[in-house]
């Protein structure tokens, strides 16, 4: 078991998000002390859900015995959305705490579910970071078999497979089908494996609908879909002009590069450094270490990218709180060539960006006038400080 760098705050109420798998349940128990729980309802038990379903008010019975300050536990409370206007009653009558988990905002949106607003924190938890497993961290193994906290409890690499195959077929569809948000499930199973293999690049909406056999209107909800069920996460294209003209579509990157490669059925093909496919694994692997960087942080960096019509490309443009615009460019490359860099340094003169990284493989700091590459590790370990 590893340390989570999440540590939610105890001083109120608070929802845990995240997608399935993640470890929400574990961080729970082992973020609070033995008995300091006083109630767990576990709503992926069946029976407990159905009563629950028909019978919200039932959660007040529940917790008749609990006093001012006893925490809570409502495992996968979208499952039931009804309940939270009886947690709301019950924090206000009877002072308790919950802690909430949840591994989709889709119902909880439809049915316009109370979200206690001003009552509760929320956070979101992610798979592993590369800084929780420390010494047992390897990039190809994270790049391969993504960073969901069962496949680093699992060494056999057949068994990872058979798990992230699982994953994909038991959870991801079911889920979907149980939450009936997409008419026909066989189009959106067809869309997710599109999709999986056109992470890191700009939505193509019109390209995506043709090979999946639906309208752009459905391809544009299927996103949101995912997005909704924490399965990955959009990238805007950068919000201000610059010379040359932007494409102006968002980026899509699944949360897990593990999954992704389930979703494109690739699993069985090995990345090879120096490879397209390992470059985009790469890139995947950054941004989902940089989206936890910045909700665990609580650091508020604005995420965006840019590329212009003719290829010149910035994949991640950071705009800091304090207005602080830094520019990083991903290389999965172990000897990055700066002398192909003119174009990004002219591009951040342009912008009047405060920086230019590169994340690499090198394994030394290279620093240079207008821009640094970085060894991805010191390079994360630099936005820890910004």
């Amino acid at each position: 078991m590893y340390q989570r760098e999440l540590t939610p705050l105890r001083t109120r109420s608070f929802f845990l998000f995240g997608p399935r798998g993640v470890g929400k349940s574990t961080l729970l128990k082992t973020s609070f002390k033995k008995n300091d729980i006083k109630l767990w309802i576990d709503l992926l038990d069946e029976e407990l859900n159905r009563r629950l379903l028909l019978h919200p008010k039932e959660l007040e019975a529940l917790c008749q015995n609990l006093k001012k300050g006893d925490w809570v536990v409502i495992d996968e409370v979208q499952k039931v959305p009804g309940l939270l206007n009886y947690v709301q009653r019950l924090i206000e009558s009877k002072n308790l705490k919950f802690a909430l988990t949840g591994s989709s905002a889709r119902k909880l949106k439809r049915e316009s579910a109370n979200l206690l607003g001003g009552r509760a924190h929320a956070y979101n938890l992610f798979t592993l970071s590369h800084a929780e497993l420390g010494s047992d961290f390897k990039l190809q193994a994270a790049l391969e078999m993504g960073l969901l906290p069962t496949i680093w409890g699992d060494q056999e690499k057949e068994s990872q497979k058979d798990y992230l195959r699982g994953y994909v077929n038991n959870y991801i569809r079911q889920e979907i089908k149980e939450e009936q948000v997409v008419r026909k499930l066989e189009p959106f199973l067809h869309f997710l494996e599109i999709a999986a293999q056109m992470n890191t690049e700009p939505i193509n909406h019109t390209k995506i609908a043709h090979d999946a056999g639906v309208d752009n209107k459905a391809v544009e909800r299927y996103y949101e879909i995912l997005v909704d069920t924490w399965l990955g996460f959009f990238l805007p294209p950068y919000d201000r002009s610059v010379r040359k003209q932007q494409l102006q579509r968002s980026k899509f990157y699944f949360f897990d590069t593990g999954v992704c490669r389930a979703l494109a059925q690739t699993l069985n093909v090995s990345l090879s450094p120096s490879t397209t496919e390992y470059g985009r694994a790469f890139e995947n692997f950054i941004m989902i270490e940089i989206q936890k960087i910045n909700a665990y942080l609580k650091k508020d960096f604005r995420l965006s990218y840019i590329r212009t019509k003719d290829d010149l490309e910035v994949d991640l443009v950071i705009k800091t709180p304090d207005q602080k615009i830094l520019l990083i460019e991903i290389k999965s490359s172990s000897n990055v060539d700066t002398n192909r860099m003119g174009a990004l340094v002219n591009l951040k003169k342009d912008i009047k960006a405060d920086s230019l990284w590169v994340f690499s493989n090198d394994k030394t700091r290279r620093g240079y006038k207008d821009l640094t590459v970085w060894p991805w590790r010191e390079g994360l370990a630099q936005l820890h400080k910004l």
